[in-house]
């Protein structure tokens, strides 16, 4: 029996229409729980990373520094193109060998940069491949030669910053009063510098390690024109709309208004903005590394040091100088950061004690001052068979330049020591004339 809308009670119609808006839901909602199956069932797995890119991630993973990166990037493209563009994986050990073979012998790297390029090699096998180490087998290892650092003396130094003058200057300074490497000095930013307490904070050094070392009283004032400086450029680029600086791993992310802020900025900005190479970001970074380190090595030129002079000459000097003023070697090994103790001992090898300050026996002889090297006999002319021109030579010196010599350098013809040993000749020789002379003639 069919009921007519228009006489039914409204109890009935609402009923309907509360079972007809549950009968629709029901089905949008079963639509949506059908819809990620169906398309899950047909979605495209994402693309592999190519080899280079899952090394970048694994490094970028572990923290690694920018440099590291491009290291290990650079040694395994080498190691690939060395050996045909064959995959990695379906090579080993006799190829790891080949290559570094290839890299001592033909290319005659060092050894420091012959384990450097292994161990490329090793993180590419042990982390992105997932190969462990004993399965590559017998690895050759280049055994590193261990060599003294160069170091410059007190006068050496003073002539060495003396030729210096502007940025240049206090960034060397800077590194020979603290002990600081190159880049630990270009990449202090405004906060790291506390002039109340006379420190300087080191962030992220090497082995990402934090340490503290001293600020140089002679060195407060300059470092002080030079943030001023660094402020007026950064006030400038905040107008020109691009006032931001790099930031260490996420602060970006979780101080988004850091990177415009004036403490983070760099104390010695580079002259022109850049690229940042992983956010590509137009920014300022700090001064360029190439450019201090060709500057140094002018600097040494023009002071007339005859040592290899770099930027790590300037630490080596430091902690040199510093254990010669009777400094502890354990103080210079947390200002230097240093690991491990016997890393400082190298510069007390340099220093007067030990091997180098131990008095040789040559010393403890009491000799008279040895003569000046006797001079070959350029003055006596010993005439022999003329030549074509009717010259006589000495020794194949013409007599007549022979002469010409001898009036030029006077000290030459006022030799003592071989003036006596030509007279006294001269009268063995007379002696010995006049006693056959007189013999011939009794028996005549």
């Amino acid at each position: 029996m069919t009921t007519n809308p228009m006489t039914s009670s409204p109890t009935t119609s609402l009923q309907s229409a509360i079972s007809t808006r549950h009968s629709a839901h029901s089905e949008i909602c079963n639509s949506h729980s059908e819809t990620p199956t169906h398309r899950n069932s047909h979605t495209v797995p994402p693309p592999t990373p190519k080899l280079l890119d899952q090394v970048r991630n694994a490094i970028r993973v572990r923290h690694y520094s920018i440099r590291t990166e491009h290291t290990y990037i650079q040694w395994i493209r080498d190691f690939i193109l060395y050996q045909d563009r064959r995959h990695p994986r379906d090579m080993g050990v006799a190829e790891i060998n080949a290559w570094l073979t290839h890299l001592a012998v033909d290319r005659n790297v060092a050894a420091s940069t012959q384990n450097q390029a292994l161990c490329a090699i090793i993180f590419l096998y042990r982390v992105v491949l997932d190969r462990k180490i004993g399965s590559l087998g017998e690895v050759v290892r280049a055994k590193k030669p261990e060599r003294l650092p160069v170091v410059m003396t007190v006068e050496e130094t003073t002539r060495f910053l003396s030729s210096m003058t502007g940025t240049k200057r206090l960034l060397a300074e800077l590194m020979y009063g603290t002990g600081l490497r190159l880049i630990e000095a270009l990449r202090i930013r405004v906060k790291d510098v506390d002039f109340g307490r006379r420190t300087i904070i080191v962030r992220d050094g090497k082995g990402q390690k934090d340490r503290a070392v001293m600020l140089p009283e002679r060195l407060i004032e300059p470092l002080k024109s030079q943030m001023a400086e660094s402020k007026k450029l950064h006030e400038q680029d905040i107008k020109d709309g691009c006032g931001t600086v790099h930031l260490p791993f996420a602060l970006a992310k979780k101080y988004p208004y850091a990177a415009r802020e004036w403490s983070w900025k760099y104390v010695f900005p580079a002259p022109t903005l850049s690229v940042d190479p992983r956010s590509g970001v137009r920014q300022r970074h700090h001064i360029y590394e190439k450019w201090l380190q060709t500057e140094i090595r002018n600097a040494a030129r023009a002071a007339g040091i005859n040592k290899p002079v770099h930027s790590h000459t300037l630490r080596h000097s430091f902690a040199t100088h510093m254990l010669e003023s009777g400094a502890d070697i354990r103080t210079v090994q947390e200002l230097l950061g240093h690991e491990d103790l016997n890393t400082t001992a190298i510069y007390t090898h340099i220093l007067g004690t030990g091997p180098v300050g131990a008095k040789s026996p040559l010393d403890r002889l009491v000799l008279p001052l040895a003569a000046p090297p006797e001079l070959k006999k350029e003055n006596a002319v010993e005439s022999r068979t003329p030549n074509d021109s009717g010259e006589s030579w000495s020794r194949g010196v013409p007599t007549a330049a022979k002469c010409e010599t001898a009036e030029s350098t006077p000290s030459t013809t006022l030799n003592p020591a071989a003036t006596p040993r030509f007279s006294i000749a001269a009268v063995a020789f007379f002696a010995l004339l006049g006693g056959w002379l007189k013999s011939f003639w009794r028996n005549t």
